[in-house]
C-alpha cells in the first residue's frame, strides 16, 4: 500500500487533482490512500478520517477539499 501512496504523490498536482475530481475514481483513490495511512500509522484521528471518507467521501465535498489542499500545500487534508 505504501507504494501506491508514493506513486500517487509522485504524480503532478494537476493529474492528482483530475483523478480526485472524477466521480467514483476520486472516492476510490481517497479510500485507498486513507487506508494506507491507517495501516501505516493507526491513530484515532487517522481511523476516524478513514471512516468519514469511506462513508461520506462519495459526496464530492471532501474530494474538493483535498483538491484545494493539494493545490495549496501539495498534500491532502489530514494525511
Amino acid at each position: 500500500m505504501d507504494g501506491f501512496v508514493k506513486w500517487f504523490n509522485g504524480l503532478s498536482k494537476i493529474v492528482r487533482c483530475i483523478l480526485l475530481i472524477i466521480p467514483f475514481v476520486g472516492w476510490l483513490f481517497e479510500v485507498i490512500l486513507r487506508l494506507a495511512v491507517v495501516l501505516k500509522k493507526a491513530t484515532a484521528l487517522n481511523i476516524i478520517v478513514f471512516l468519514v471518507y469511506l462513508f461520506v467521501g462519495w459526496a464530492w465535498i471532501l474530494n474538493w477539499i483535498d483538491v484545494i489542499c493539494i493545490l495549496l500545500n501539495d498534500k491532502q487534508f489530514l494525511m
